[in-house]
């Protein structure tokens, strides 16, 4: 098939329970990450710059701030009939919201049958990776599969939160596992299984029919498609390991977070500030693409009593300000304000946090528009601060949005 027309589907209707309070009032791929970025810029600005320009993005769970993000960030030239549109659950089969990922495009055949495609690209909203979607595609056409699932190895105490999946030395799927307490691991090395990505890409006849009702109902594409395809013989392995993306050197190659709980957010975006970051913000052959709204560039300077102000290993985004104050390691996103004497170590504060003179926090996450008091800790007691907030099995302490100190 050559240069096949593709449709993308990105899945955002998740609920992201594991992520609260940072959902409680917003969608999982709607969450910030890495001080101007939200979750599903990753995975749009993947297509964005492999020039896979007709996306829809189902949308459910409290999609204003995710909706609204994609209206003013992702915007494409009509003139080529080149889109990025929220879907919101529309109820068209009947009344009731979707049941699954696979009910999720059951109810939205629409989109594919106005748009005629010779493939739907299915991909989640919620990963931090880089990957050109067109050599998975490639992939796809050249073993003739009717659905190829992207594919890495992950640790073995992880696997239970992911489909893992069993193959030939072709390459086929051979057996897939949904979520299962104990996983099969991979053939020579006990110690990882061969997780599912979340990203698929589907013929488009195969796709509709598997998930058109017949007598039983497919409801979620992990539980139900997948392991139907593979009875039919049909379902590939598509490496991830092999995809190759400009700008991206050894390191950073196979870089791939899951970030469903509050560890493994806090720890994707530690990533993003080492010395030598496993995750590249900074590769402008392949950019991650946000909002940039009319907001100045970032400031440090002395406080009001001249106070110096120190910044170490920290990403500082436009219009905030470091007055006076000690920031290291942390992620300072836009429209801040750390006033003099405070210090913020190992956190990450979302945009409009202001953080009042001499307050100190350590290993948090606080939302947006929250006023840290003046001299106020948190951070340092892990028992006292449970009482108030949200505290992670590691330590790391979530203040909510809007939260009154």
């Amino acid at each position: 098939m050559a240069d096949p027309k593709v449709l993308v589907i990105v899945l955002a209707g998740g609920e992201g329970k594991r992520l609260l309070p940072l959902t409680n009032d917003r969608a999982k791929p709607a969450v910030p990450f890495g001080g101007s970025y939200r979750l599903i810029d990753f995975a749009l600005s993947n297509f964005a710059n492999a020039g896979l320009l007709k996306m829809v993005v189902l949308t459910q769970y409290k999609s204003h701030s995710l909706d609204r993000h994609i209206s003013q960030t992702w915007r494409f030239s009509t003139m080529l009939g080149d889109y990025v549109t929220p879907v919101p659950a529309q109820m068209r089969r009947g009344p009731f919201w979707f049941s699954g990922s696979a009910d999720a495009i059951y109810q939205n055949l629409n989109l594919i049958h106005d748009e005629s495609p010779d493939l739907v690209a299915v991909f989640g909203a919620d990963h931090i990776y880089r990957m050109d979607p067109r050599q998975m595609i490639d992939h796809h056409v050249e073993v003739g599969a009717g659905v190829s699932v992207a594919a890495i190895p992950v640790p073995v105490h992880e696997a239970r939160s992911f489909g893992v999946i069993e193959v030939d030395e072709s390459g086929k799927i051979l057996e897939f596992h949904e979520k299962v307490d104990n996983p099969p691991t991979m053939p020579g090395d006990d110690t990882r299984c061969l997780a599912s990505m979340g990203n698929y890409v589907f013929d488009t006849q195969t796709l509709v029919d598997v998930v058109t009702p017949r007598d039983d109902t497919y409801t979620d594409i992990g539980g139900h498609v997948l392991p139907a395809l593979t009875r039919q013989g049909v379902a590939h392995v598509y490496d991830f390991s092999t995809n190759v993306v400009p700008g991206q050197d050894d390191r950073e190659r196979g870089y791939w977070r899951d970030v469903g709980t509050i560890d493994s957010y806090f720890a994707a975006n530690m990533d993003l500030i080492a010395p030598l970051p496993a995750f590249n913000l900074y590769n402008d052959a392949w950019p991650v693409y946000t909002y940039r709204g009319a907001e100045p560039p970032a400031k440090v300077s002395r406080g009001p009593g001249y106070e110096p102000s120190y910044v170490d290993g920290s990403l500082l985004c436009q219009g905030s300000i470091v007055s006076g104050a000690h920031v290291e390691r942390s992620i300072i996103s836009n429209g801040c304000y750390v006033s003099h004497d405070a210090h913020v170590t190992d956190s990450i504060l979302f945009p409009g946090v202001r953080v009042g003179p001499g307050a100190r926090l350590n290993r948090c996450i606080v939302d947006k528009n929250v006023v840290i008091p003046d001299w106020h800790r948190i951070g340092f007691d892990a028992v006292h601060d449970a009482e108030q907030f949200t505290v992670s099995e590691s330590g790391i302490t979530v203040i909510e949005k809007d939260r009154a100190l």
